[in-house]
Formats: structure tokens, sequence, C-alpha cells
């Protein structure tokens, strides 16, 4: 299987201003498999050090931070000397060893012409944030689920991904009931790597929702083995919660669906340590959809899932809904769809997005993303509904150069007149394609 991120990896080794990787992700995600990839596809030797199993080279991390002495530690573990350039250094499962997370500090002033990457449960890396945490002394990337893209490689349909990288939008539209047929599969099967490997060699969807079930059920061990005794119970209630929050017409996350009588001053802890632990994200509401738009974020906010499969899983959405055409895009009121276009913006925009809604409620943009200097609002349609009111008002109120609306409708590009004349650029952009939103996005503020 293909992970896109690797490319990202390789303009690391290559770049002058290295310092040494740490690679964030959730448990399962394919921090370690990425890793000894990439290692194999670019270097002539690599040393391997999981500090969960590694007892020796934990104690010799833990003895001191001389940084001649550990080098020779690790020669002595790979049994061969260690080439600058030629030999990848990989600390996996960190969070094991704190003082190998200092390290990286030493690494980066003292070694720098070693390269050094790092993977852990980004849970207990957050644990160890401000107690020695080497800030500003490491390159971080962030791993997720397998795109939708990343998910069409692993089927054999790479030609499908290079069709939708062209841009093509004729040809595409040839082959738009192909590329649907794959989406629905991928809101089933979702992007966790043993699900999609699963899938990609046996198309067997039983055994896609026993190795999703498996993965829900390990991370609802997490929670009683690594969250505090108070908070574990109302972590498992957000979580239980996920579906319900999203099937919901209004997905502004509500307290009552966790429980009746529950408050935010009750579930914030529980709530950071699902965000902590890569879990669920917050797509939060902004008053002003104005830069920076961090300054504007309010309290409110939409909660998401990890990965839209286990999302369709923790939702009992059965398999034969992907047999009844366009249903399953229509299933939990567009939660799915919601939900898969947030996590490829994450991907693909590597950025977080946020929404607007105004004050009565009666108008609501499902996310807003940055692009230069511009905030675009982005409306997703579950299926070929192409009514949008929201978007119209939001574009009359407040005049973007840009809008995109997604859906299953091909793709279509149209100039509306706004307040006092100005035009705006209205994109339809088919869900399949989201992945091409920054790309369009470019192309369309460009010729603007």
């Amino acid at each position: 299987m293909k992970r896109y991120l690797i490319s990202k990896l390789e303009a690391w080794k290559n770049s002058p201003g290295r310092k040494p990787l740490l690679l964030l992700g959730a448990r399962q995600v394919g921090k370690t498999w990425l890793l000894q990839e990439f290692g194999r596809e670019n270097y002539r030797n690599v040393v391997y050090v999981r500090f969960d199993r590694d007892m020796l080279m934990k104690e010799s991390f833990e003895k001191d931070l001389n940084m001649q002495r550990i080098l020779t530690s690790l020669k002595l573990h790979a049994g061969a000397d260690i080439v600058p350039g030629e030999t990848l250094i990989i600390l996996d499962e960190i969070q094991e060893c704190q003082w190998a997370l200092t390290s990286l500090k030493y690494f980066c002033e003292e070694l720098q012409e070693y390269h050094v990457v790092a993977a852990g449960s980004l849970l207990g890396l957050h644990e160890h944030t401000g107690t020695g945490f080497p800030v500003g002394k490491v390159n971080m990337m962030h791993l997720y689920p397998m795109s939708y893209e990343e998910f069409l490689d692993a089927c054999g349909e790479g030609m499908m991904v290079q069709l939708l990288r062209s841009r093509d939008w004729q040809m595409i539209g040839i082959f738009a009931e192909k590329y649907a047929e794959y989406l629905r599969y991928y809101y089933y099967v979702g992007g966790m790597p043993e699900a999609v490997k699963e899938f990609a060699g046996n198309r067997d969807f039983v055994r896609v929702r026993a190795v999703q079930s498996d993965l829900l059920d390990s991370y609802r061990r997490d929670f009683s083995k690594h969250a505090p005794l108070e908070q574990w119970p109302r972590i498992g209630m957000i979580w239980d919660s996920l579906p319900g929050q999203l099937a919901r017409e209004n997905k502004k996350f509500t307290c009552s669906e966790v429980q009746q009588g529950m408050r935010m001053r009750h579930l914030e802890l529980s709530l950071q340590w699902l965000f902590d632990a890569g879990l669920a994200y917050a797509v939060r509401r902004v008053s002003k959809p104005s830069l920076p738009v961090n300054a504007y974020s309010e309290r409110a906010f939409k909660l998401f899932h990890l990965d839209v499969g286990l999302l369709a899983a923790q939702s009992g959405l059965k398999a034969e809904v992907i047999l009844e055409g366009s249903r399953i895009f229509q299933e939990f009121k567009g939660a799915l769809a919601e939900q898969y276009v947030q996590q490829e913006m994450r991907v693909s925009l590597d950025q977080t997005p946020y929404y607007w809604a105004n004050s009565n409620g009666m108008a609501e943009i499902d996310f807003l993303v940055q692009q230069g200097m511009e905030l675009v609002p982005v409306e997703v349609k579950a299926e070929l509904n192409l009514t949008a009111k929201s978007l119209k008002f939001y574009c009359q109120k407040f005049t973007p150069a840009l809008a995109i609306r997604t859906s299953m409708a091909k793709y279509h590009v149209q100039k509306l007149t706004v307040d006092e004349g100005k035009t705006c650029t209205q994109l339809d952009i088919p869900l399949y394609a989201i992945s091409q939103l920054q790309a369009e996005c470019e192309a369309a503020l460009a010729g603007h």
C-alpha cells in the first residue's frame, strides 16, 4: 500500500535544515510501517529501536544523554556502523522513554548530520509535553488514516488517482459512477490500514467489519488503561455519542446527547483526552469569517471521528446499504459525507477547518478553509441535492471571492453576482474529487 506522506519524508531527508523528525498520529494509523518503508526505499541501512520492547536500549537512553555513548549503543544494537545520510535511525514508541524523546534535542544540536525519525502515540507524547519535550528542535508531521486516493491506490486503481490529479473534469465525469462506487466502499471501509488491506485483498465486508470492531474495542480499552479513573467513564460516553451527534440536523456538539443534565464543565477534560489521543477532532465555530480565523473562534464546535469507516461501524451501518445505489450517501443525514470531507481536508490541506453559523442558527456553512489571504466557505451535500440557501446567504453577506459546493454532482463553475455588484466564483466539486480542493482554489483565486 502507498502512503502519500512518504513524499514529504523524502523532502525532509533532502532538506538542508533537516532536524530530527517526530511523526504524530493516533494508534493503528500506520506510523511504524510508513517509517520502515521510507527507510527501506531511501537508505542503505535502518536502525530500528522500539522502546516498549528493547529494554536494553531504553536503559541506555535513560542512563544519561551523552550522545556519543548513545550513538555507540545504537551501533551495537544494529551490529553495524551508522553512516550519516546512508542510515536511518527509527525510534519507535518513543513515548515509552522520556529520555529518548528529550534526546531528539541533542541529536539536533550535536549530531545533526544523522538522520533520526521518531514515532509514538499522540496520547503518550502529550503526557510528556513540557517535561523535556524538544520544542523547536524537531520537525513534525502528522499521519492520518488513509485518504480516498490512497484507498483507490490500495485497491489497484492508481489510474483513477492519476485522472483525479489531472483535473480533466470532462474525463473524470465519464467515470463518475466508478468513482461513486469506490466512495461508497470507502465510506464503509474507511482509511485504517488494516481494514483497507482486508478489503483490497478479498473484498470481504464481513472481515472488514471484524477488523473495525477490534480497533474500536482496542480504543475503548485505552480509555480505562490510560485515562484518569474519574474521566474514563465520561470519555466512553462521549465516544458512544459521536454517531448521534453527527446524525442530527444541527451537528453542533450537545452535552445532552452524551447524558441528560450533563454540562460542558463536566466533559472538558474528557473531550481533551480524546483530542490528545487523536481519536476525535473538533471543528470550531467562528463568530466572524475573518483572518486570523482563530481570533474569532468560539466555544461551540462540531465533534468528528478519527475515521469515516470506524464511524460507520460504530453507527451499525450494514454492508447491504452499499448495494443500494446512493442510499449510503443519505444515511445519518449526511453525517458520513461531512465526516469524510473534514477528514480529507486535514490530509490534503494540512490544516484545521472551522465552520460558521449566524446568531439565530438559520444559516450554517459546513466548513471554512484558509487559502492564502482568503477564507473559502465549503458547503457539503450528501447526494445530488444542490439547494444551498446557507451558502447563498453567506456569499451575499460576506462577498467571498470563492465558494465551494461539494456533492455527487459533476464539476461545474459559475459566477455569482453578490452584494454591490461584486462577483463570487462558485465551484461545484464532486465529493470523490475533494482531494483536489486546494489545487482548484489556487487556480480560481489566481484568476479571480
